[in-house]
């Protein structure tokens, strides 16, 4: 059984920086990718920043520059740095991951239990 446990959320001002880590455990043999997605009030969930197991990056529009996603593949942790926060960016940030356990070749997806970000003053 793999799990996601996020980490790093809470309230800061406007203009803050919060760092978000996400650890997957379990019997996993390699990750795929990992995302960073978040759900704002009144809106679906949206992606916010992918890293592949070979560290390729991918941002949402509304994050480039301010965002940065980092891993450990290693350690098969994802990291998401935010930095100069907004209200709107204020939501429910959850971790997820495509990876392939142990003794299967099919790969598998697999949610973290969201962490809230708050930014206000």
């Amino acid at each position: 059984q793999v799990r996601l446990v996020e980490s790093g959320g809470g309230l800061v001002q406007p203009g803050g920086s919060l760092k978000l880590s996400c650890a997957a455990s379990g019997n996993i043999l390699s990750v795929n990718w990992m995302v960073w997605y978040r759900q704002t009030p009144g809106k679906q969930r949206e992606l916010v920043a992918k890293i592949t197991g070979g560290e390729v990056t991918t941002y949402a529009d509304f994050v480039k520059g301010r965002f940065s996603i980092s891993t450990i593949s290693a350690e098969n942790t994802v990291d998401l740095q935010l930095n100069s926060l907004k209200p709107e960016d204020t939501g429910v940030y959850y971790c997820f991951a495509n990876f392939r356990a142990v003794g299967s070749i099919v790969p598998t997806d697999v949610w973290g239990q969201g962490t809230q970000v708050t930014v206000s003053s």
